[in-house]
């Protein structure tokens, strides 16, 4: 869920931007912030916004890892001395 949860996010920001631009008077405001977010997008992607949106799934993904990690080994250190932790 962490690596599909910020590619939802950013697809549905860009999604409701290209729907913004069919209200009148939104034009002009949703094409300069979606050409903000894709360019956004293209810095962690060497130009490339799907490439940038994937890097930052990838990183998503490794901290809610990372997360999982250190949750299950102070869940462990609680299991073995229960009076160690607070609840």
């Amino acid at each position: 869920m962490s690596f599909v949860l910020p590619l939802l996010i950013m697809g549905g920001i860009v999604v409701v931007l290209a729907l913004v631009a069919y209200v009148p008077g939104f034009a002009t405001v949703s094409q300069i912030v979606t050409n903000q977010v894709l360019q956004f997008l293209g810095t962690f992607g060497n130009g490339d916004a799907i490439g940038g949106a994937v890097v930052i799934s990838l990183v998503f993904t490794l901290v809610g890892a990372l997360f999982d990690t250190y949750s299950f080994y102070y869940r462990s250190l609680l299991r073995v001395n229960p009076g160690s932790g607070r609840a």
